[in-house]
């Protein structure tokens, strides 16, 4: 059995750390940045639909809105687990 909370905060945590790391990257090196963004979408040419700068709050309102739905995610995912290990 999972547990529902500590799964959820885990998957939380590392999302917020990698888009931080990703956030980082775009600040420091554009083109690493595009290569690995790009390359989630089997490299798609999106990372160019992306704008160059990006302001405080909308980076803290995504960081919010991924933190929660990842959250929700993970919680839900290890309750379907529990239910279907059972």
């Amino acid at each position: 059995m999972l547990n529902q909370t500590a799964f959820a905060n885990a998957l939380a945590a590392m999302t917020a750390i990698f888009y931080l790391v990703f956030y980082v990257l775009s600040l420091v090196s554009r083109t690493a940045f595009e290569f690995l963004f790009n390359a989630q979408f089997l490299g798609a040419n999106v990372s160019s639909l992306l704008s160059a700068h990006v302001s405080v709050s909308s980076f803290v309102a995504t960081l919010v809105v991924l933190l929660i739905s990842s959250w929700l995610f993970g919680y839900l995912l290890a309750w379907f687990y529990n239910k279907f290990s059972r």
